[in-house]
């Protein structure tokens, strides 16, 4: 499991839904109940994916293990407590504002 080459989907369901599955077979395979609650996929982008690579918000390895074990790995969009992890803090003070 040194080094794996990865084609990436895009759902047109939900934002931030992604599909990545051995860039050899594509979608080939894949369980239609998969595909129909996945949509029609959009391909984004083929990479390298080993298991030091830094991803946006996976872990290589728990990506490469899922595509060996079932055939592609599914990226779940964020929650929206993880969305709010990202916002820039308020200012300290409010009375400032006007």
């Amino acid at each position: 499991m040194s080094l794996m080459k990865i084609s990436a989907f895009r759902s047109p369901k939900k934002s931030e839904l992604y599909l990545f599955v051995p860039q050899e077979k594509g979608l080939d395979g894949l369980p239609d109940e998969l595909l129909v609650m996945f949509g029609e996929p959009t391909h984004v982008i083929d990479f390298e994916l080993t298991p030091d690579k830094k991803l946006a918000r996976e872990n290589a390895e728990t990506v490469m293990q899922s595509i060996e074990s079932k055939g592609y790995f599914m990226q779940m969009p964020p929650t929206e407590m993880e969305k709010m992890g990202h916002m820039t803090p308020p200012p300290e003070r409010l009375d400032n504002i006007f």
